[in-house]
């Protein structure tokens, strides 16, 4: 008799040969180069349980450039593991041919150039039509947001993220959990919550005073869909007061608390669900070691690393989804459910290219409604670039080094930090740079750029403790974002040296000197968790420098030097 992990697997090869997973079914449309929006939604339907996925939109309503990482490293048993392989390798894996739309949505080789064949990517109004078209062949689809949602942009910051919130209602999600939301402040956060239609999950939100579970976030919630009882359980980013300032939440506390998972997982189980999902915020490889210690978890919905993977990864009993970022994908999952237990799974990452999807009339308005107050100022043109300006990837990009030119130059500092975050969209050669474009790549509540002294032996510390925190071979010590952007300095860093001992030949640039432990010098940085940080807000650093250049052009950065991978 055929087992059910033998059976899933099974079905998870049909699917991928008779194009119902991934981007099998429009293969050879990628290659002639031409997609129509019934190309994209095409799916063949199966089973009787559909779920709609988005995640980490960082508050990105309108269409925008994003280019996906160049450098991705997984250390320990990630390396060379999916989401960890990207560029020629990434295509290779999944048969995507150069230069197509896939090679676009899901690749970084020659993306300015790929970029103006295939347009924008993302807006909300594109997403609601997919919604919406998946709903009309599904109606009763599961919609799920993976957090990260009401953060990221010009006027989610001056509306306290009230602009996506309306946005977000109008699609009518039935779940979400959380990470930046957060730093909204607790007091805002709690306000929001209590009014949004829809649950807002994480099993892992607790009263800091009592360390019980928070009784506004519900750890699960149940649905009826296809005739099965679903349970959805909510994952909330676990190092909420290590990778932001615990003073704007200092009521909640988090965790991955697994074993409270595996509770909530048995007590749905006892109550008749017959399909258990995870939606989650943890990241990729956390929601990989979670699948491996929690059993029961049918899918998990992953967020918080921004991966974007035509394929489910299998896990045990467990298959993990992701679904990118930035409002530049949508994933719909279709489930087989019988007997109580998941016997097949298909399912397909829906590239929203904003040039081939129409746009949802009713959206589009209620989202320029939000931007109308602040329409002036989101347009104005501060600058233009002569170079691509991106952020994403385990190091610096070129949003990141211009940052860290304008804390040098308007800081006057020797050496510039900024936080390695990964939201933010592109900018291509020859475009404009409005003051919206600024606030994509810097906004936070927490923004104050600061000025300092720091010795050499601190700015080691600074960088070893940051590097633990993403090439730790247990996922459950990455703790944090990207490695921090450096500006001013180069290093040398060996990913799979022990803690204290993976950066070495710190230099100043601008000398060439070795940096000097016993030597102070001028740091400017921005995002510090610290309460009563003082400093001008980053934008205002950042916008200052680049109406002083003009124009901006810079030169390739060499200065880390990285080994071991």
């Amino acid at each position: 008799m055929i087992s059910r992990r033998d059976f899933l697997q099974v079905s998870m090869a049909a699917s991928a040969l008779y194009g119902a997973s991934g981007f099998g079914n429009w293969a050879k449309l990628a290659a002639q180069q031409a997609l129509t929006q019934d190309d994209l939604l095409k799916f063949d339907t199966f089973g009787n349980v559909s779920l709609i996925h988005i995640t980490d939109i960082h508050a990105q309503l309108k269409p925008i450039y994003f280019r996906e990482p160049e450098i991705n490293l997984g250390v320990g048993a990630a390396n060379g593991q999916m989401p960890h392989v990207t560029g020629a390798d990434f295509r290779k894996a999944y048969g995507i041919e150069d230069g197509s739309p896939n090679a676009y949505a899901l690749t970084y080789n020659d993306f300015s150039s790929l970029a103006q064949a295939y347009g924008k990517v993302g807006g909300m109004d594109r997403v609601a039509t997919v919604v919406n078209a998946i709903r009309a062949d599904r109606p009763d689809a599961l919609l799920l947001d993976g957090g990260d949602t009401w953060h990221g942009s010009y006027t989610c910051h001056h509306t306290e993220g009230q602009d996506v919130v309306n946005v977000m209602n109008a699609l009518k999600p039935d779940a979400m959990t959380f990470h930046w939301e957060f730093t909204l402040g607790s007091e805002r956060v709690n306000e929001i919550v209590e009014g949004l239609p829809f649950a807002a999950l994480g099993q892992n939100i607790f009263d800091a005073e009592w360390d019980e579970p928070a009784e506004l976030f519900k750890p699960y919630k149940f649905f009826e869909r296809g005739g099965v009882k679903v349970a959805v359980i909510g994952q909330a980013f676990p190092y909420m007061p290590i990778a932001n300032p615990r003073w704007m939440f200092p009521e909640y506390s988090f965790g991955i608390r697994d074993e409270n998972m595996q509770a909530m997982v048995d007590e749905v189980r006892a109550a008749g669900a017959e399909l258990v999902v995870c939606l989650s915020h943890n990241g990729f490889d956390v929601d990989k070691k979670m699948a491996s210690k929690v059993t029961g978890i049918d899918v998990i919905l992953s967020g918080h690393t921004h991966d974007a993977l035509p394929e489910p990864v299998q896990v045990e009993q467990t298959f993990i989804i992701a679904s990118g970022s930035n409002s530049k994908f949508v994933s719909r999952v279709d489930l087989d459910v019988r007997d109580g237990k998941m016997m097949g799974i298909r399912h397909k990452l829906i590239p929203i290219f904003a040039d081939v999807i129409t746009p949802d009339a009713t959206i589009t308005t209620l989202i320029d409604e939000q931007r109308a107050p602040y329409k002036a100022e989101l347009e104005e043109v501060i600058g233009t670039t002569d170079t691509l300006l991106y952020r994403r990837g385990n190091f610096n990009g070129s949003w990141d080094d211009l940052i860290c030119d304008a804390l040098i130059s308007e800081r006057e500092a020797d050496i510039a930090m900024s936080p390695g975050v990964r939201w933010g969209p592109s900018i291509l050669p020859g475009q404009e740079i409005t003051r919206e474009d600024i606030w994509n790549v810097t906004s936070m509540s927490y923004g104050e750029a600061y000025r300092t002294e720091m010795t050499g032996e601190f700015i080691h510390t600074i960088l070893e403790d940051v590097g633990d925190n993403l090439f730790n071979p247990d996922p459950y010590y990455q703790q944090g974002g990207d490695m921090v952007r450096i500006g001013g300095m180069g290093y040398r860093i060996d990913i799979n040296k022990p803690q204290g001992e993976r950066i070495t030949e710190m230099t100043l640039l601008k000398t060439g000197e070795a940096i000097d432990p016993a030597k102070t010098y001028v740091v400017a940085g921005w995002a510090s968790v610290n309460e009563g940080t003082e400093g001008p807000q980053i934008w205002d650093v950042v916008e200052s420098h680049i109406k002083k250049q003009g124009t901006i052009k810079l030169d390739p950065n060499n200065s880390v030097q990285v080994v071991g991978a």
